[in-house]
């Protein structure tokens, strides 16, 4: 998962990204509201978290921005305690859920699980997809019962192709989401993660649950009927 937290409070922002990276999320951060819609509008994001008294440009005005853009990343907006109107004026600006400062991180953590389930269409943290199960909260894998082992990335690349299953990722979209935007990023690192990915979650070469789309990017399907085009190892 793949988070941007917008936040002025630099005591504040520090917790948030450190709680969210001990959760095994990517997380990039930022203090003020231009360069946190940049964030939002340049680079993949699963969910954002925004503080609406924001220097530079509001809160509100960076939710704006971003839904008149057609970004439909979830929002968890922070506000201060008892301002009922910036509420009301952050969810009719499209926000999604809010909490109100003091508030406890893991009320936070969870709310934000919520939201990514929501948004992916789920009910529930487990994504199943015939034999290859995925519980997100525990960020656990198995195939046919037995636990499989990832690193960090193959586990981030793993979820955010089966969050989207059916959609075509381009390689450099799978790129942005697994690194910090200001890093140098190697072009055959996705392609080496997606073959060992293969190799972990089909062994056999039978089920086939990551396709490639020569010059489009990669594919997670649902079932191997789904897809008219040719999958492409």
């Amino acid at each position: 998962m793949r988070v941007v937290v917008i936040e002025d409070e630099p005591a504040l922002l520090a917790q948030l990204a450190q709680r969210m990276r001990a959760e095994g999320w990517r997380v990039d951060t930022s203090s003020d509201g231009h360069d946190g819609l940049y964030q939002l509008l340049e680079y993949p994001a699963d969910l954002a978290v925004v503080d609406l008294g924001l220097p530079g440009l509001s809160g509100l005005e960076v939710i704006r921005q971003l839904r008149a853009q057609q970004r439909r990343v979830p929002v968890l907006i922070l506000t201060a305690r008892g301002q009922w109107q910036e509420k009301v004026e952050g969810l009719e600006a499209g926000a999604d859920d809010y909490l109100v400062k003091p508030f406890h991180i893991e009320e936070l953590m969870a709310r934000l699980k919520a939201l990514a389930r929501r948004a992916a269409g789920a009910v529930s943290a487990r994504l199943d997809f015939g034999p290859l199960v995925i519980d997100t909260d525990a960020q656990a894998v198995s195939l046919d019962g037995r636990a499989i082992s990832l690193t960090a990335f193959e586990y981030l690349l793993l979820e955010q192709l089966s969050r989207h299953a059916g959609q075509v990722i381009s390689k450099q979209t799978l790129s942005d989401y697994l690194y910090p935007h200001d890093e140098d990023r190697d072009s055959n690192v996705i392609e080496v993660l997606i073959a060992r990915l293969r190799r972990k979650l089909d062994p056999t070469d039978t089920e086939r649950f990551i396709e490639t789309l020569r010059g489009r990017g990669y594919r997670f399907k649902v079932s191997i009927a789904e897809s008219g085009d040719t999958p492409s190892n």
